[in-house]
């Protein structure tokens, strides 16, 4: 069967029991997603490829580790939200500078005008993000930013699912606060 139509968990079934090779699909398929949801936290390139290569050998050492009965993404994005606030905790306050974070205008046939004007939304939106605490910051990220499900960031960031909720009420009440102060 070909790898690419497997699901993660079975996946991770395989490379457990005999071919370790296809730890590259697992790198493959989550490579883009972990480095775009780490690019939230860490904006210097190569310090993100390091939290992130440290994500994924940490992971392929804890395979068996893992519970097949469970969403693997989850588990994976757990490992990747730890190396990041390792990260922070060793490297910074805990705030984003915006002034490495690189805006790209390429294709041609957007239409400018519009795209300003969402990417300056953005950048307000996460200059203020910043500016909350971690805590909600976190689950806002997950929720908006990486389309996680309440079950999801209740697995990612170990809280009750009921939590998870509260988390985004009251990061969204800080966030909302901060931008009508604007």
């Amino acid at each position: 069967m070909n790898p690419s139509q497997l699901t993660d968990e079975q996946l991770v079934k395989i490379i457990r029991g005999k071919d370790r090779e296809l730890y590259s699909q697992i790198i493959k398929r989550y490579q883009t997603k972990l480095s775009h949801y780490l690019r939230k936290f860490i904006y210097n390139a190569d310090e993100l490829e390091d939290v992130l290569q440290v994500a994924f050998i940490k992971a392929y050492r804890n395979l068996y580790g893992f519970d097949v009965n469970k969403k693997f993404s989850s588990w994976l994005y757990r490992i990747a939200h730890n190396e990041a606030i390792n990260y922070l905790k060793k490297n910074s306050t805990g705030q984003i500078s915006l002034a490495e974070v690189e805006y790209k205008l390429i294709d041609e046939k957007i239409n400018l005008s519009e795209d300003l004007d969402k990417i300056l939304l953005k950048k307000k939106v996460e200059r203020y993000l910043n500016k909350i605490k971690l805590k909600y910051r976190e689950p806002l990220i997950l929720f908006y930013f990486e389309q996680k499900s309440y079950q999801e960031i209740s697995d990612i960031l170990r809280v009750p699912r009921s939590t998870v909720g509260t988390l985004i009420r009251r990061g969204k009440d800080q966030l909302r606060e901060l931008l009508l102060n604007y």
